[in-house]
């Protein structure tokens, strides 16, 4: 009998040990959840030298299996928006809001839940106990000239009401579009306080001037804001595409796992979907069976699309306009959560133009399926 008294199935040995390295949040989100695992025993490591946790925002539609995080969430928004230099689409969904959660207030949430399932949290020795199994949860190399989103975000406040704090942009492509597609992303958590991120979808990063200038740029022109406090900053650089494993012989999760959306960078829905999947496998086999969460169409719908912001970043602005209309609210929140039928994926295509993605995709056909990059340093 197991410790919840279920019976076991034949043949499953008495516990199963699982280490987890790193400390971010695949690490801890399946952590949060030992209780679910009583026939594992799980140690968290924090890997020697890795870098401080910074703070960070995550977006991500709300749906089953995230009533923790919409809970945890500090702001959530039933309208958002995509913007152009000539038009704009307002999206809702009453049944699929956009939340934001802050990173610390997840990852202590989770460290609560796992320290009262009994997991053991460690700092890396040289010497570590054997495990059963093991998983990397630390970033894997990312290869030169890989296709990156790549921000810096102010949270700011103003004196005076500047915000639509029922609206959330999600793309406002109206800023400089020589570097690659380019917007900003605007989180209004009241009429005077946002974040406000310059976002880069291209193969290099900035300058860090060039970010801050396209911010105040922005607020500036677009939301009348030229003096304001800010209040905390971040950063971030997310590789688009799918990635080798950190360690071939260690299994990966989180973005070590193919976890990070490619065409969006959104990660969060994903890691929590990923180890729902491996915790079901578990009451099935015994064994956490770690896998990508993508579906292999959606995967190859998003190498088209990244070769076309490569290739013709000019194209952005009407793309994603494109698919704004075309969708509703629920139908825009189910693609970008990875949800999408056949039925919608077709109405994403049909509302696309022909070309550039016939184009896309040859260069894909002609490279043998996928973007070549050198190899990291």
């Amino acid at each position: 009998m197991s410790r919840d008294g279920t019976k076991r199935p034949q043949g499953r040995s008495q516990r199963r040990s699982v280490r987890i390295l790193g400390d971010g949040c695949a690490a801890l989100s399946l952590a949060a959840r030992a209780a679910e695992l009583p026939d594992h025993d799980i140690t968290l490591v924090r890997p020697a030298g890795a870098p401080a946790a910074a703070e960070h925002i995550w977006g991500f539609w709300g749906g089953a299996g995230l009533e923790a995080a919409t809970r945890l969430a500090r702001a959530s928004w039933t309208r958002w928006a995509i913007a152009t230099e000539t038009d704009k689409v307002v999206m809702t969904s009453a049944a699929r809001p956009y939340f934001a959660l802050q990173r610390s207030d997840w990852t202590s949430y989770c460290r609560g839940r796992a320290a009262a399932a009994g997991v053991v949290m460690l700092d890396e020795t040289p010497a570590m106990p054997p495990a059963i199994q093991q998983f990397d949860s630390r970033p894997p190399p990312v290869p030169r000239g890989m296709m990156l989103q790549h921000f810096i975000g102010l949270e700011v406040r103003a004196k005076t009401a500047v915000f639509d704090p029922e609206t959330a942009i999600l793309m406002d492509f109206r800023v400089d579009q020589s570097h690659g597609m380019h917007f900003i992303y605007l989180l209004p958590f009241s009429s005077t306080e946002a974040l406000v991120e310059s976002t880069l979808f291209s193969p290099q990063t900035l300058a860090e001037d060039e970010y801050l200038a396209a911010i105040r740029d922005y607020l500036a022109r677009h939301c009348g804001l030229c003096e304001f406090e800010t209040l905390r900053r971040e950063r971030g650089v997310i590789p688009l595409g799918q990635l080798g494993r950190r360690d071939p012989a260690i299994e990966g999760i989180g973005g070590n796992g193919g976890a990070i959306r490619p065409s969006s960078g959104y990660a969060f829905i994903f890691i929590q979907r990923q180890i729902d999947n491996a915790i079901r496998a578990a009451g099935v086999t015994g064994r956490l069976a770690v896998t990508s969460p993508h579906m292999r169409v959606d995967l190859a719908m998003d190498a088209v699309l990244l070769t076309v912001l490569r290739h013709w970043p000019e194209r952005a602005p009407e793309l994603f306009l494109r698919m704004g209309k075309a969708l509703t609210g629920d139908e825009f929140a189910r693609f970008l959560n990875g949800e999408a039928d056949w039925g919608l994926r077709l109405k994403v295509v049909m509302a696309m133009p022909k070309l550039p993605f016939l184009r896309g995709a040859l260069r894909l056909v002609t490279n043998g399926g996928q973007a070549k990059y050198a190899r990291a340093a």
